[in-house]
């Protein structure tokens, strides 16, 4: 596993790194077409006595975020037992929501204490890709997690087989190249609008429709982009998970024992779990009626989204999972609680 995972690092910073200079590329060669500069962040600007209070609040979701998400990869990374399948889905998904997270949360952090909010164009560009690029391997990298639970529990015997070391270094690569391949056509669709202003951006982060309403230019294509990719990378993967869900609870329930039954569910509550809060918060933040919500409704939903998702994610694995738990408390009793020798 460990070499299947130094191949897929090494071949994704390849790739991220080649499809971030050509995106910079292209943003330098039509700079000179691009009206606008700099955006200006209008989020949380209704409340500007409450600043130091939203900052430290953040700042405290962002770091127990880190910390939480830190603690399941070295967990995983240290214990033998999670050497599997399972654990190796969950710490590419630990992997991600850290990146996630600190796409946005750092720059908005600094915003609190500046009086006028901006973001240069190239900037805005770089989180848009980085942000969609997370979010889209975190949508596939589900199903491939829920993917994983069916095998397990409806095919057990197959299984050492149907998720060999290289099927799930496929299984993770792949999600990671539909995020990045999303991403990259996303960014390089908006790089070749052109932005006339006004420069507001109703929001705390950039994000594409934010972006399009900006435009002067014909968004057309765009739009069918954006179409196109939630139906790949959103509702495909949603549905897969759906019927693979399905199939796990009709398996289930087929087993006689009910000891037998609450071990089966116990394998693949956690994930259920995370499913339901991503998707539902991702439904809430992306499929809004064409009149809108009011701004600090709109900006609640994308904090649930995009900041408080990723904090839920390793408290729900370490307790919901019995083993993932053990491995946290040992892991806390070597490195932080004093040894035995010591008394």
């Amino acid at each position: 596993m460990d070499e299947i995972e130094e191949e897929v690092n090494s071949f994704l910073k390849t790739v991220i790194f080649s499809i971030f200079i050509s995106a910079l590329q292209d943003i330098k060669e039509r700079g000179n077409q691009t009206v606008v500069t700099e955006f200006i962040f209008l989020g949380f600007s209704n409340h500007p006595e409450l600043q130091g209070l939203f900052f430290l609040i953040f700042l405290v979701v962002y770091l127990v975020t880190l910390l939480g998400n830190f603690l399941i990869l070295t967990a995983i990374r240290i214990n033998p037992v999670l050497h599997t399948p399972m654990y190796y889905f969950l710490s590419n998904l630990s992997f991600l929501d850290i990146c996630y997270t600190s796409t946005t949360v750092p720059i908005m952090l600094v915003n609190f204490f500046r009086e006028k909010k901006t973001i240069t164009y190239e900037g805005c560009l770089s989180q848009l890709f980085f942000l969609v690029a997370f979010a889209g391997s975190e949508c596939v990298l589900l199903a491939a997690m829920a993917y994983d639970r069916f095998v397990a529990i409806c095919h057990p015997l197959r299984y050492p087989v149907l998720m060999s070391k290289r099927v799930c270094g496929y299984l993770a690569t792949g999600s990671w190249l539909c995020g990045l391949v999303n991403s990259l056509t996303h960014t390089g669709l908006t790089a070749t609008l052109t932005l006339c202003g006004p420069n507001q951006i109703n929001h705390f982060l950039c994000d594409i429709p934010l972006l399009l309403k900006l435009s002067c230019s014909d968004t057309s294509i765009n739009e069918v982009a954006i179409y196109v990719a939630s139906a790949t990378i959103g509702l495909s993967p949603c549905l897969f998970t759906a019927v693979s869900y399905i199939l796990i609870i009709s398996a289930i329930l087929k087993i006689h024992s009910a000891q037998g039954r609450q071990k089966a569910f116990s394998t693949c509550a956690s994930h259920l779990t995370v499913v339901v809060i991503y998707y539902g918060t991702a439904n809430i933040n992306y499929d809004q009626p064409s009149s809108g919500y009011s701004l600090d409704v709109d900006i609640l939903v994308s904090v649930l989204f995009c900041i408080v998702t990723p904090m839920l994610n390793p408290i729900i694995y370490s307790l919901r999972n019995k083993e993932v738990k053990f491995a946290l408390r040992k892991l806390c009793e070597r490195h932080i609680l004093p040894s035995d020798s010591s008394v």
